[in-house]
């Protein structure tokens, strides 16, 4: 079983203390940072009280009317590269959002209140994950949304978009009941990066009139051997503390517990890092999984989002039946498909939703083999409007990282993570489809580091007329 951590967790848990986001600067390697205001952050000096400025009666009249929990700063913002010569700006008709700040969603009307559901079945989930599934992968950065390279290639070259085959199937386990083992073999591909950034430095690639884009025309699933290629990644994994899955074969992966607590500067070298797998499946045979790498240095006072992978895969055969499938794969890496649009995902949505809510009991834990969740549905309608900022692809204007909350990528994926007012965390993932559905899973943090919830939502967009009253 792969440890929720990867990396060194050290210190007790600390008294509940919002979080806030931070500004990246620096030399560092890029990441999108996040900050909380914990017991483990390390404390700005104080400067010595001028006694003849009435500033400190009126500093201190501030702090008594200042909230509870300390909203966001907005500092001044990063500015993005300028555009090539010659090409449009950003609010222009062929730009493109990549990040933007969070969405707000309020509720119109409530149709059926929280009710308990039945918790879904071990059995069911395993077999519907189980199986050969054939995909596309990509790395984006958590700051730009761009692109990032996958691996190398024979030449040197990066390589952006990769195809992936996934053997997934259910074996008897030790301890609570069966768990299930996954094979990924990869192949990277693609030296040319997203179709819309780069494809004007390649000579080779297909002009489409209609657009008057060009393409590139990347080899095809089927011309490469994927059984016999190298391997991605090998997992194993049962009911284990912090998974959230239901029946469909969609999941949430993730440690029950952050390491949040007092900051050692002896030990500043330890910064936390866990894993953060999130599953969502369209119709059984089709599944999107987003796993988030994110660290929790400084006590949990400073949270880095480090990598966001995303793979799209199909499922193609069963897991413990050979059969010759050559039928094609059919699936477009993510560098030649369009970017989902903040437009699309605004107005009215009917929304189901199924919440997992875990419970901290020492004997329970004992009993079920990790934290035990209580299941509740209910179906609203929702509006959801544009988020204050956006950033336009090649647009030069002043970006306020404060506000970069949500990425806006390929294939209708959408991947989040903010800290709201009272301090929690959530990490989120969408997939938008053109028949108007919307899929959503949330992970949500407490203040002391705890699991708070887990969301699985189906978001129908509401095209029908209102009412007439």
């Amino acid at each position: 079983m792969q440890p929720p951590c990867l990396g060194a967790c050290s210190g007790s848990l600390a008294v509940p203390v919002p979080l806030r986001r931070v500004l990246y600067s620096g030399g560092a390697p890029p990441r999108a940072s996040v900050s909380c205001a914990a017991g483990g952050g390390k404390a700005s000096p104080r400067g010595k009280d001028n006694v003849w400025s009435v500033d400190n009666d009126r500093a201190a009249a501030e702090s008594a009317r200042a909230p509870k929990h300390r909203r966001r700063r907005r500092p001044g913002g990063r500015r993005l590269p300028p555009p090539p010569p010659g090409k449009r700006k950003g609010k222009d008709a062929g730009s493109r959002v990549l990040v933007s700040g969070a969405m707000l969603m309020e509720v119109e009307t409530v149709l059926q209140t929280q009710e308990p559901v039945i918790r879904p079945s071990w059995d069911t989930f395993s077999s519907s994950l189980s199986g050969i599934w054939k995909g596309v992968g990509a790395v984006f950065s958590p700051i730009t949304a761009e692109m990032e390279p996958v691996g190398v290639g024979s030449k040197g070259e990066y390589l952006y978009d990769c195809y992936t085959l996934s053997h997934i199937e259910k074996a008897a386990g030790s301890g609570h009941g069966s768990e299930i083992r996954r094979k990924t073999n990869w192949v990277p591909i693609n030296p040319f990066g997203e179709a819309e950034t780069q494809i004007s430095v390649y000579d080779g690639g297909i002009h489409d009139a209609s657009s008057g884009k060009r393409t590139v025309d990347l080899p095809a699933y089927e011309s490469f051997d994927l059984k016999r290629s190298d391997v991605l990644d090998e997992d194993t994994f049962g009911m284990e503390p912090g998974i959230v899955f239901f029946e469909d074969g969609s999941y949430s992966r993730g440690p029950v517990d952050i390491a949040i607590g007092e900051y050692d500067e002896s030990k500043y070298f330890l910064s936390p890092t866990y894993r953060f797998e999130q599953c969502l499946v369209k119709g059984c045979h089709k599944r999107l999984r987003i796993v988030h790498t994110i660290e929790f240095n400084e006590g949990g006072a400073n949270i880095q989002i480090v990598r966001v992978a995303v793979y799209e895969e199909k499922w193609a055969a069963p897991a413990n039946i050979h059969v010759e499938d050559d039928t094609p794969a059919e699936l477009k890496p993510f560098s030649q498909r369009n970017r989902i649009k903040p437009s699309e995902l605004t107005g009215s949505w009917k929304v189901y939703e199924v919440s997992a809510t875990p419970i901290f009991s020492d004997e329970t834990r004992e009993l079920e083999g990790g934290a035990p969740f209580v299941y509740l549905c209910m179906e609203t309608i929702k509006k959801r409007t544009l988020p204050e900022s956006s950033v336009f692809f090649g647009e030069e204007e002043m970006l306020d990282m404060q506000d970069v909350t949500v990425l806006w990528l390929p294939g209708g994926v959408t991947a989040y993570v903010d800290v709201d007012k009272e301090g929690i965390l959530c990490i989120g993932v969408g997939w938008y489809s053109e028949e108007g559905i919307n899929l959503v899973m949330e992970r949500d943090y407490g203040t002391d580091g705890r699991l708070r919830e887990v969301r699985s939502k189906t978001e129908v967009k509401r095209r029908w007329n209102q009412p007439v009253h």
